[in-house]
């Protein structure tokens, strides 16, 4: 930490080239590294740490700025559940049934006593028995990432339980449960303005998340949750971990499920994972909803996936999709990610559309309405901001 004293277009070209300014008073600053920062943090106590990155149910590391806390950052990483999760007394659990089974163990639906007496419906996650303590700590890792949200379109973490055995993860239960699931049994059954209803859902949680600097890097429909009120909540925190540690993760992930088809070209060529990254997952997200949970590039090998991506290929518009949905997942599919969406543009280029369904009758299958549109539409109704990692 370097304390310096000088004329504010010196301070800024400083600040710029070596690091962040964190107090400015009388023309006197103090510059972080990034190498200082995270000295700082592994010798700060966790009540300093809650008091400097958590208040007030988020995280603020400078006034005013709302920032996702990255639990590796302790030196013990567990202690980063206690931070950001509730501990729950097990008595006030009751299992009911097994609903699936996730990378850790079972997930189980039940309900949980609240301390005002009232039971509420629940979704548990097991860890199964016989586990080493890494693989405590990396179950436990997603409760300290879900404790940091709160937002309607996020799921919610009610708490775990940590001083008992099985070792539980407990969240909201969501009643129609994945979104592809979801959409392949009630396929052709809802309005094109209920389906933009739930894209603005998922837009709006991962606004949340970009806003937080957190990097989803799994977004696809099988991590969408669906109430009984077809509110769709981003879920499944995590990848990011695995995506860190394991150079083949990129490809495969437990349980045989390939992200490949989900993710941006830089980050499965060069792992540059940011915000644009998951715009671009988003997109195909939005072509899943569309098209009501069919598998995205169908039958194609990654392989093939990732080289016709190369070469520009994009999908095709689903029978029955808008042609200003198409025109948006294709912006979100731009090579460049400098130049796709940010999610809080997202957000609003829906709502727009939902206040003015006329727009929404336009339909790819008029092709001549659709080249009508490209024509026109070359220009994006988006800002183009630099994307940051």
């Amino acid at each position: 930490v370097d304390w310096l004293e000088c004329e504010p277009v010196i301070l800024s070209t400083l600040c710029v080239c070596f690091g962040l300014v964190v107090h400015l008073s009388k023309g006197q600053c103090v510059i972080v590294s990034p190498r200082c920062q995270w000295y700082i943090k592994s010798k700060m106590s966790s009540d300093d740490k809650r008091r400097t990155n958590y208040q007030n149910g988020h995280a603020l590391p400078y006034p005013g700025v709302k920032t996702y806390v990255d639990p590796d950052t302790y030196e013990d990483p567990t202690q980063a559940v206690h931070e950001f999760a509730k501990e729950i007394d097990p008595t006030r659990i009751r299992i009911e049934r097994v609903i699936g089974a996730g990378e850790f163990g079972e997930v189980c639906s039940g309900r949980l006593r609240t301390l005002g007496k009232r039971e509420i419906a629940v979704a548990i996650k097991t860890l199964k028995g016989g586990y080493v303590e890494r693989q405590r700590r990396d179950f436990l890792r997603e409760a300290s990432i879900m404790g940091q949200f709160d937002n309607p379109n996020i799921i919610r973490l009610e708490g775990v339980v940590t001083k008992s055995r099985p070792v539980m993860i407990v969240v909201e239960y969501m009643e129609n449960g994945s979104l592809d699931s979801f959409l392949r049994k009630h396929d052709g059954h809802f309005t094109v303005i209920q389906l933009v209803g739930m894209l603005r859902g998922i837009a709006s949680g991962m606004r949340y998340l970009s806003d937080m600097g957190y990097v989803h890097r799994d977004l696809a429909a099988r991590n969408i949750l669906v109430n009984s009120n077809l509110v769709c909540k981003v879920s499944d925190f995590g990848l990011s971990r695995v995506l860190e540690d394991d150079p083949e993760a990129a490809y495969t992930t437990t349980g045989g499920k390939i992200p490949i088809r989900w993710t941006a070209p830089e980050a499965i060529s060069y792992r540059k994972f940011s915000s644009a990254s998951d715009a671009w997952s988003y997109g195909i997200v939005m072509w899943e909803v569309m098209s009501y949970g069919e598998r995205p590039y169908w039958e194609m090998s990654n392989q093939d996936v990732i080289l016709s991506i190369e070469e520009g290929y994009r999908l095709p518009a689903p029978m029955g999709c808008p042609v200003v949905l198409h025109q948006l997942m294709l912006h979100c599919w731009q090579k460049e990610r400098s130049q796709r969406p940010k999610f809080t543009d997202v957000v609003s280029f829906l709502d727009k559309l939902i206040r003015n369904p006329s727009s929404l009758l336009a339909l790819v299958e008029d092709i001549q309405g659709y080249i009508t549109f490209m024509s026109f539409n070359r220009h994006s109704d988006f800002t183009h901001e630099p994307i940051q990692e």
